[in-house]
């Protein structure tokens, strides 16, 4: 399977300002500050060997919409603003030519997880069959209900493609898109639901908007056995350990630091840090993910655990 990530931010997206182009900027002039290159090769090698990688990168600001590629057609997870840049993509390839399936698995409705679909190109293509999976009762009336006047001018039962709604049973394993698909309740407010996805031997675990209290044992359990052995886990880590645990207490959200416990104890091989809270800019983020990898050294115990963070438009192949 190869995992692509559309959008990787919580809450709502943001971009990158003035203010952040300027400081990468004066980073890289203070790094090439008197080096001489030979053309644009030896330009693009110091970019990315020797470049800071705060001055030469982002880490995206679109709300959540990952890509799994090794199903029937297209699958994705949730369809925040992530999803227009998908869309688009696929409209600059010339991939909208023929009819597409697409088969959109949702963690939940909260605005972040929803917004891109109104802007979702394949929606407006005849032909084209959108199949939305999701275990809350109210998942059709979410959709239906942000593209009625005033929210959007156009209305849900105008748009051209087929939509199909299918609501999943909490707890169920069946096979779907060409994948296995397993889900796990969360603690969120409004409930939100974790995937994990399966074939030929490789497994994805999108688990997004959960906040894990490790103090409560048999949630413990339940997530521990559901990540069990997973090649990856796409995991909600938006708020550090301190704030997870005062401030931003009951806000439904996890920290980077119980991902890694959580992991361990699974035995996971890959850990994605994901849905960053839009308060951190592109130097906050990389902070956090390099104390995460630090952290996981501490704690190791045999098994090592690699620690990736998402950025909108990283690949993790499988």
């Amino acid at each position: 399977m190869l995992i692509r990530f559309w959008g990787t931010r919580g809450s709502l997206p943001v971009s990158l300002d003035a203010a952040g182009v300027r400081r990468k900027v004066h980073q890289a002039l203070a790094a090439a500050n008197g080096r001489r290159f030979d053309g644009d090769a030896d330009i693009e090698r110091f970019m990315d060997h020797e470049l800071p990688l705060t001055a030469r990168h982002t880490w995206g600001g679109n709300s959540p919409c990952v890509e799994i590629e090794g199903g029937e057609s297209y699958v994705l997870c949730d369809m925040g603003s992530g999803l227009r840049a998908f869309g688009q993509r696929l409209a600059e390839r010339g991939m909208l030519d023929k009819p597409i399936t697409f088969h959109v698995f949702m963690s939940h409705v909260h605005w972040d997880h929803i917004m891109g679909f109104p802007l979702f190109a394949p929606a407006y293509i005849p032909g084209n069959r959108i199949v939305i999976y999701g275990c809350h009762d109210v998942l059709e009336e979410a959709l239906r209900r942000q593209h009625a006047v005033p929210s959007f001018p156009v209305d849900f039962d105008e748009l051209p493609a087929d939509i199909e709604f299918v609501r999943l049973e909490p707890g169920a394993k069946q096979s779907l898109a060409g994948l296995t698909v397993s889900t796990l309740r969360q603690d969120h407010s409004g409930d939100s639901f974790s995937y994990r996805f399966e074939k030929a031997g490789k497994s994805v675990v999108y688990s997004t908007d959960a906040e894990h209290r490790l103090e409560d044992p048999a949630a413990t359990d339940a997530v521990v056995a559901f990540y069990r052995d997973a090649d990856l886990v796409i995991f909600d880590a938006m708020y550090s350990l301190a704030d997870a645990t005062s401030v931003k207490e009951d806000w439904g959200h996890s920290s980077n630091v119980v991902g890694v416990d959580l992991c361990h104890r699974a035995k996971v091989k890959h850990y994605c840090l994901f849905h960053h809270e839009p308060l951190q800019d592109d130097e906050g983020i990389d902070r956090i993910w390099r104390e995460t990898i630090r952290y996981e050294e501490l704690v190791r115990d045999g098994h090592a655990l690699t620690v990736h963070c998402a950025w909108d438009g990283m690949e993790i192949r499988l």
